[in-house]
């Protein structure tokens, strides 16, 4: 996935090179993401009227190097105000070379120009309109049609501000973008905008700032572009505001731009997390936030400014030699943050303040699911089975892009779960949003505050697991299953006979992060026997019952960082065919524990030795009957069965991360590989003035309620009217025949006195049923905090 940072400095002199150094800094924050090239553009004088472009394919070293080499370049000129945009980019149109890589430019004057984070996918309807317009492209990418449209809405309307000519632009655009723009005709200025993919603007002054949200301003309404077939011929004007955002006192400021918080913390810790549709223009060191247009379900007016409390050391690699092998490493303290404060041991309480105003409802669902991707949809498979036992509740598991594919059917008594490391997963995202649309409660489990999975649930799990650089997911894996088994526990919290099992994996949930270290001194029996396997070409996993997810997980991580073919496999599956496979020359490990599954696993692996296999074992300390069968073994302490996979899934970790330094294969970033990857627009999503907008953060973030749904509001209105002109007819059918019968004089008719004694039964009945009715949606109504009475 594509990184962006820029830096913008009002007043406060820097020099070139230290423009340069922090934007080049930056970028190094985001390597993480995946990437082949990297670019600059910066001021080439001190008023900012010529803007230069240094790019390089590779890495951000050879971007750097590349600085270096430039003769011209005065590295000590000072800048009181100087605008700087970066990226690194992972190839999607057009193969890594300079010429794609971005800033891309609207023309050789570098008048204009752009970096881009996400897929343009009506690109080509751009680029054929632009070059009847006589526009000449040098890139194969969809991003230099968004610069070269800047450029031809500037010609023709010169008098608009920058904001307005991207406001103009991102009207035209489909798809999911994150976009930074920087331009010579307006010097000092700055715009940025998301629809899709995330971006931030972090704020660093002196003095402290004005105020803790940020208004957002809403534009008198454009005429879009293309809107008869033809493009801008007529502009509506869009009226400038003075709502606009600043330091107090002294006036100096300091601006940064960027797809992930890692790549701001080392300078500041107060960001805006940008909203789909937000455009966030700088102009004098003043900041303001604008959209086009108010849609019906806009949560907030306001941006808030959040603190973060990620500090700069979580993102260093400190004594180790990569990010993943710290990550590995730091699974004791990562499990321990994801317990602290919800897991309290002496009375077997669980206590989850996100979820917890709505545990009483999802207790009567019709089922749960458990939608996520790679990685985090292993966490899922290996937490099914204990919330199938201690919720009692149907739990179904789906990938989120098969789950996309078949147009699940999903009802409003659904719970979902969404799951995501990063909470910026384009599938998983996706599915959030299809099952919202449908009325499903959605709980989201993330490890990213202000992520946009995190926004739009409407309760969640923080895993707490701590910043994730490598782009193979570890700690987070272990802290998302011991998320899932703390909201199972809270599930049955009131469950009299379930209360021997919940404490006995809160017992095991309170020994862990011992047992994590034990297993972590397995690390140089792991190397040996990493050299053992690395020159293979393939490796089977086999395991069952809460071990299947390791398997599944082991065989990713090898896959993944190894470019060894691996396959995860159900140990009950093995004389299904991949028994086939099994001889002297194929390497396997298997999973086995002392668990409810054991004999069948014991009797796999004798299926596996009987055919010459040489299995190598994961199994627990001192079980000398399982080891016998074994060429190698590998022992881990023994815990409770339901957390028996978070510690063989280590050595796992620590096998696939040996394997890949023997290959010579670069840990942090896998070839092909992002941390999180761009999503384009769901098929069938409603446009965005119509469709339903980020709702706020985890209840535990933020207090805001979210707003009334209009459509429901309607469907509510329109049932209770209902039901009231049902009541009035069958009440006058009590009416007439008692008026009848009193004008008649013929109330004493005891035939006519039990017709109207039934009458009324019947009716108090209906009416009852009625009543009871509308309170039992009215109250899921409110519990799901849709409708606000």
């Amino acid at each position: 996935m594509c990184g962006i940072f820029a830096y913008l400095n009002y007043l406060t002199p820097r020099t070139r090179r230290e423009v340069l150094e922090i934007l080049i800094k930056g970028l190094q924050r985001l390597e993480y993401r995946g990437y082949d090239s990297a670019g600059v553009a910066f001021d080439g004088d001190e008023k900012g009227l010529v803007v230069r472009i240094i790019k390089q394919k590779g890495k951000v070293k050879m971007l750097e190097d590349e600085i270096l080499k430039q003769d011209d370049l005065d590295f000590d000129i000072e800048f009181d105000t100087h605008i700087g945009i970066s990226h690194t980019r992972w190839a999607t149109h057009g193969v890594p070379n300079v010429v794609n890589s971005h800033p891309q430019r609207a023309g050789e004057n570098n008048e204009f120009v752009v970096v881009h984070n996400g897929i343009i996918t009506n690109y080509k309807d751009v680029k054929k309109f632009l070059m009847k317009k006589g526009f000449e492209f040098e890139s194969e990418t969809d991003t230099e049609v968004i610069a070269k449209l800047i450029k031809h809405i500037y010609d023709m309307h010169s008098d608009l501000s920058f904001r307005q000519l991207i406001e103009q632009v991102i009207q035209q655009l489909e798809g999911a973008f994150a976009l930074c723009f920087k331009s010579c005709h307006f010097p000092g200025e700055c715009v940025a905008c998301r629809r899709g993919s995330p971006l931030l603007v972090a704020i660093k002054s002196k003095t402290r700032l004005a105020t803790d949200h940020i208004p957002v301003l809403y534009s008198k309404e454009h005429r879009p572009l293309g809107a008869s077939g033809k493009v801008l011929q007529n502009i509506g004007r869009a009226e400038d505001t003075t709502t606009e955002f600043c330091p107090l006192g002294d006036k100096e400021v300091e601006y940064f731009f960027a797809s992930d918080a890692s790549a701001v913390i080392e300078h500041t810790n107060r960001v805006i997390f940008l909203e789909d549709d937000d455009v966030a223009a700088v102009k004098d060191g003043k900041l303001s936030i604008h959209r086009l247009k108010r849609s019906l379900d806009d949560p907030v007016a306001m941006r808030e400014i959040t603190t973060l409390k990620m500090e700069i050391q979580q993102i260093m690699k400190g004594n180790f030699s990569s990010f993943m092998q710290k990550e590995i490493f730091e699974q004791p303290e990562s499990v321990i943050n994801t317990m602290r404060g919800r897991v309290i041991v002496d009375s077997g309480t669980i206590i989850l303040g996100g979820i917890k105003d709505y545990i009483p409802e999802i207790k009567r669902c019709r089922r749960l699911l458990l939608i996520a991707c790679g990685t985090s949809y292993h966490s899922a498979i290996a937490t099914r089975q204990l919330l199938e036992e201690l919720t009692e509740l149907p739990v179904m598991i789906d990938l989120a892009s098969d789950f996309l594919d078949r147009n699940t059917p999903i009802f409003r008594d659904d719970v979902c779960f969404f799951i995501s490391q990063s909470g910026e997963t384009a599938d998983t995202l996706m599915a959030l949003r299809y099952c919202k649309q449908r009325g499903a409660l959605i709980v989201g489990v993330t490890n990213t505050v202000g992520s946009s999975i995190c926004r739009e649930s409407h309760c969640g799990i923080h895993i707490n697991a701590g910043p994730e650089i490598g782009v193979a997911s570890t700690k987070a894996y272990t802290s998302q299953i011991i998320s899932l088994v703390m909201f199972a526990l809270a599930m049955s919290d009131d469950r009299i006979s379930l209360q021997p099992r919940r404490m006995e994996i809160i017992q095991g949930l309170k020994q862990l992060p011992d047992h994590i270290k034990e297993v972590l001194k397995v690390d140089d029996l792991v190397r040996e026997l990493a050299k053992e396997l690395y020159q293979q070409k393939s490796l089977l996993v086999m395991g069952r019952g809460y071990n299947y997810a390791t398997c599944l997980e082991g065989a990713l991580k090898i896959k993944e960082l190894t470019y060894m073919h691996s396959e995860g496999i159900l140990a009950g599956e093995l004389k299904h065919g991949p028994l086939a496979l099994v001889d002297k020359a194929m390497p396997v490990i298997m999973v086995v524990t002392r668990d409810p599954v054991y004999p069948k696993c014991m009797n796999a692996l004798q299926q596996v030795t009987a055919r010459e296999g040489r299995p190598i074992i994961v199994c627990e300390y001192g079980d000398e009957e399982t080891k016998k069968h074994s060429a190698r073994s590998i022992e881990v302490p023994h815990t409770v069965d339901c957390l028996q996979g978070i510690l063989t899934v280590i050595p796992m970790q620590l096998l696939s991360y040996h394997i890949a330094v023997l290959r010579g294969c670069n840990v942090d970033c896998p070839r092909n590989l992002a941390k999180s990857v761009t999503r384009t627009k769901l098929v069938n999503q409603p446009d965005n003035e119509t469709s339903e907008t980020s709702t706020p953060p985890f209840s535990y973030l933020s207090k805001t309620k979210p707003k009334c749904n209009f459509v429901r509001a309607v469907a509510v209105f329109i049932f209770v009217a209902f039901a009231l002109l049902v009541a009035i007819l069958i009440a006058s059918l009590i009416v007439l025949p008692a008026y009848k019968m009193y004008t008649h004089n013929n109330w004493l008719d005891s035939r006519n006195i039990i017709q109207l004694y039934v009458w009324k039964i019947i009716v108090g009945l209906v009416l009852t049923a009625l009543v009871l009715v509308s309170a039992y949606k009215f109250r899921r109504w409110v519990q799901r905090e849709e409708f606000l009475l």
